[in-house]
């Protein structure tokens, strides 16, 4: 399937952000490649929120606050409303916070998760890969 419109999750913006290998090295190919080839890359502000505040514990604010910047430069940033938190509530996954990124990418029409914690989206009708399965379909 070709991919048009992709969600990334809070763990691959981690590990790009920290350079945590070999995992930093599949999200840079994944952003690289959509860059390529004019594909869409989002996440969610409340991703945004959660990355600062563990880029801020693991660094320092003003590391946070450059890793905040790059993030937002280099893809799209997804607002979300009240009744995404509802939907989640009312949602069978196991992590709530999970169920809400999945509601955003599905309410903006992602096509695909990507996310290492692959376990947490078991009930999502959205195809969910790890950045480096996402490089393999390609």
């Amino acid at each position: 399937m070709a991919y048009k419109h992709l969600f990334l999750d809070s763990d691959v913006l981690l590990d790009w952000l920290l350079n945590e290998q070999p995992f930093s090295l599949f999200t840079e190919g994944l952003l690289t490649e959509c860059r390529s080839l004019n594909l869409k890359v989002s996440t969610s502000v409340l991703i945004v929120a959660n990355i600062n505040f563990v880029l801020s514990k693991k660094t320092n604010s003003s590391t946070a606050k450059k890793g905040i910047r790059t993030l937002v430069n280099a893809i799209n940033i997804l607002p979300f409303e009240s009744n995404i938190i509802n939907l989640a509530l009312d949602s069978t996954f196991a992590d709530f916070e999970d169920s809400i990124q999945y509601f955003i990418a599905d309410r903006y029409g992602c096509d695909v998760i990507i996310t290492r914690n692959l376990k947490d989206y078991k009930k999502s009708v959205i195809p969910v890969l790890t950045a480096e399965q996402f490089l393999r379909t390609l």
